[in-house]
């Protein structure tokens, strides 16, 4: 696959760029399905103090998960995914050739009160050394549409400096753009259909909405990093072992 000029100026500008049917629905359905069989495993052995920070907490019919960490590494069919030509023609021609998988992320965002993510930018969580060579692609395992939270993004962003962010208390990972801030910034939606992909850049803010529908907003988020870059100032800690080189 290869983006079009359009495609790539867009990128440019707007720091964000939607490219659709990247994988066949069913290739999404087989990640869905993997997506759940761990989500299974790993809640029934989740500790009692990871809970606020792994279930969904919008969702008061049941308990469900909100993420997983680091797919790529720890499930081969999302390491397949994250490797996969057509997806990763596309991160290279955005951060040039030979990239790797720095960290991952499902999101799992269930009907009838998945939970929003608040604005951040996600150079300020990863610190890399170049700023400019860091991509996170977002992949909709579902159709996602502003009523089941798709993305929201502020167009330009990723040319302005990093804005603070802070961690609301008793959430220490949840760093954020503080309210006040995140209330003056102009957010364009992005929907995204199923087996599309939303390529951003590191220094772009962006935010989810909950899910108000009757349907899920399942995706994985990929974080590729071209060659010779890396985290090295990270707000948080990130495992090393989990870094997978793809090209």
């Amino acid at each position: 696959m290869a983006l079009s000029d359009v495609e790539r100026r867009f990128y440019a500008a707007a720091g964000h760029l939607t490219v659709p049917a990247v994988f066949r629905p069913d290739e999404m359905d087989a990640a869905i399905a993997d997506a759940e069989a761990w989500g299974e495993s790993f809640l029934a052995d989740l500790a009692p103090d990871q809970r606020r920070w792994y279930v969904d907490g919008g969702v008061k019919a049941r308990t469900v998960l909100r993420k997983l960490d680091n797919p790529h590494h720890a499930r081969p069919a999302f390491r397949r995914l994250a490797g996969d030509p057509r997806l990763v023609a596309l991160v290279e021609e955005l951060i040039g050739p030979g990239v790797a998988v720095y960290f991952s992320q499902i999101f799992f965002k269930p009907p009838e009160g998945g939970g929003p993510k608040p604005m951040h930018q996600d150079n300020f969580y990863f610190g890399p050394a170049d700023p400019e060579r860091l991509v996170t692609a977002w992949v909709a395992l579902d159709t996602a549409t502003v009523d089941n939270g798709c993305l929201h993004f502020g167009d330009g962003s990723h040319r302005r400096p990093l804005l603070p962010h802070m961690a609301p208390a008793n959430e220490p990972f949840n760093l954020q753009v503080p309210p006040d801030i995140a209330a003056t910034i102009e957010m364009t939606p992005a929907p995204v259909p199923k087996g599309g992909v939303s390529f951003h850049h590191g220094g772009t803010l962006h935010q989810s909405g909950a899910n108000r529908s009757t349907r899920w907003r399942r995706a994985v988020a990929f974080h590729y990093v071209g060659a010779g870059n890396a985290f090295t100032h990270p707000a948080l800690p990130y495992d090393e072992a989990a870094f997978v080189r793809v090209s």
